[in-house]
C-alpha cells in the first residue's frame, strides 16, 4: 500500500529547519561576542597565555589574543581592527591610541614593568659588563646585533636609548638587525643567526636557546612600563571584568613568574 505524502508536513519540516538555522545564525555572533579580544605586546605571550587560561577556567569566558609589536597593534586599532583590550609595551603607543580617542575613559593604568638585557646563543654565552664605553661592535664582529626596530618597536626604542646613553650607539648602529618585534629579535639569537641581541628579560627567560650575558642599567633608558586599557569601540560586556582580573592580585603570579614587575 502506498503512503501519500502530506505537503504540509514537508513545508513544516522545511520551515522548522529554516527557523533553526536562523537561530543558529543569530547565536553564532553572540557566542563570538563573548570572547574578549586582546591586542597585546609580543613579549607578553607566555605570561598572558597562562593568565588567560586561568581566566577562562574561572569565568567560563574565552579570550582571543593577537600578539605583535605595540606599534603594529596601535596602527591596527587606529585602522578599525576589532579589539576589546590593548596592552602596550610602552607608554608612547598607548598615548598614541589615546590621542585618537580610542581608549575608554577611566580604564587605563600602568600594568607591568620589565628590564632589557643582552642575550647570546646558549652555547656561546660569555658574561659582558654593560657600561659606558663597552666595545659592543667588537663583540658582534662580522655579525649583527638583533633588536626590535629602533624607530617603532618599544624594546628597540629602549635598547637604542640605553646604547646612546652609554655612548655605544654610534659604533654599533651599522650592525643592528632591526626586527618586527622583540620576539623576532629573540629568535634570531636563539637560532644562532645573530651573536647578540637586546630583548626584555622576560623574553630571555622564555627561550632556552639563549642566555642573558648582561643587564642594562635601569637609569640608561626610560622606565619600561606596560599600560593596559579597554578600547572605546568595544561592546563586549566582559572586557572590564577581564581587565580587572588581569590587574588583580590573583593574576599577578602569572606575570611575576615570567620576570615582570607588577605595578600598583
Amino acid at each position: 500500500m502506498s503512503i501519500k505524502r502530506r505537503p504540509w508536513l514537508g513545508f513544516a519540516a522545511a520551515s522548522l529547519a529554516v527557523a533553526w538555522l536562523g537561530v543558529a545564525a543569530i547565536g553564532a555572533p553572540a557566542m563570538a561576542q563573548d570572547k574578549v579580544t586582546v591586542f597585546a605586546a609580543a613579549s607578553l605571550k607566555n605570561a598572558l597565555d597562562a593568565a588567560n587560561a586561568a581566566w577562562t577556567k574561572e569565568s567560563g569566558k574565552e579570550t582571543t589574543v593577537s600578539y605583535a609589536a605595540s606599534s603594529a597593534l596601535a596602527k591596527q586599532i587606529e585602522a578599525g581592527a576589532p579589539a576589546d583590550v590593548f596592552i602596550s609595551a610602552d607608554l608612547a603607543w598607548m598615548d598614541y591610541v589615546a590621542g585618537k580617542k580610542l581608549i575608554r575613559d577611566g580604564t587605563r593604568s600602568n600594568f607591568l614593568g620589565n628590564r632589557i638585557v643582552l642575550v647570546a646563543p646558549k652555547d656561546a654565552a660569555k658574561r659582558v659588563e654593560i657600561k659606558e664605553g663597552l666595545d659592543l661592535a667588537a663583540l658582534v664582529g662580522d655579525g649583527k646585533l638583533a633588536m626590535g626596530a629602533v624607530d617603532s618597536v618599544p624594546a628597540g626604542k629602549y635598547g637604542k636609548a640605553a646604547l646612546e646613553k652609554l655612548g655605544i650607539w654610534p659604533s654599533i648602529e651599522g650592525k643592528v638587525a632591526g626586527a618586527e618585534s622583540v620576539r623576532a629579535a629573540l629568535a634570531l639569537v636563539s637560532r644562532g643567526e645573530a651573536p647578540y641581541g637586546i630583548v626584555y628579560a622576560t623574553d630571555a627567560a622564555a627561550d632556552p636557546g639563549v642566555s642573558v650575558v648582561g643587564t642594562f642599567p635601569e637609569d640608561s633608558h626610560p622606565p619600561i612600563v606596560y599600560p593596559i586599557a579597554v578600547l572605546s569601540e568595544s561592546e563586549n560586556a566582559g572586557a572590564g571584568a577581564y581587565l580587572d582580573y588581569l590587574t588583580s592580585d590573583k593574576a599577578a603570579p602569572f606575570f611575576t613568574e615570567q620576570g615582570f614587575t607588577v605595578l600598583k
